[in-house]
């Protein structure tokens, strides 16, 4: 049986998932693991955590819209180009922005690190037409880490709401429900 491009990109999406022993992130999307959290403050809270993170280019596998009380620096790491949506408060110059994390930083522009300041709505997806790690396109992945201080905790994490964010952000609306659990 001949094996497609597509196909040993997802063995190698698979093979990844199972190196760092990724789980599915639930409601967020996508497979993570944390492996790091800092000593723990007074708080409750940890000083600082570290995960990694894999998406693929399936349908359903995108990074939800979401916002953290802190700033959140994502990493670049390996596979195809990572297209994020930041969705900054109103107020600010630069409500809605599209970075792209991925390695063609001289040609494309992409990011290898990006910091998403506390607040912002964040989602992300594998680049359309991504080229995976094997040179080819389709079944594309991407492979990236965030990295947060004082660390992440589940009651900071806030779920958005495709409707609500349509309403705020209405010129952006198609990318909201698409990027919307």
């Amino acid at each position: 049986m001949r094996r497609e491009v597509g196909d040993e990109a997802r063995a190698t999406a698979e093979a990844l998932a199972a190196h760092f022993g990724l789980e599915p992130l639930p409601r967020e999307g996508g497979r993570f693991r944390r492996l790091w959290a800092g000593p723990e403050r007074s708080d409750g809270r940890p000083e600082g955590s570290a995960i990694v993170m894999l998406l693929t280019d399936e349908p359903d596998d995108y990074c939800a819209l979401h916002r953290l009380p802190n700033d959140e620096v994502w990493h670049y790491y390996l596979g195809a180009p990572l297209q994020l949506l930041l969705l900054a408060p109103r107020e600010e110059r630069t409500a809605v922005s599209t970075p792209v994390l991925g390695p063609d930083v001289l040609g494309a522009g992409h990011q290898v690190q990006l910091t998403v300041p506390a607040g912002t709505w964040v989602g992300a997806r594998v680049a359309a037409g991504g080229v995976n790690g094997t040179g080819g396109v389709g079944g594309a992945w991407t492979l990236f880490g965030c990295t947060m201080a004082p660390g992440y905790t589940d009651a900071g994490y806030e779920h958005g709401d495709a409707d609500v964010l349509a309403g705020a952000y209405p010129e952006h609306e198609r990318i909201i429900r698409e990027l919307a659990r």
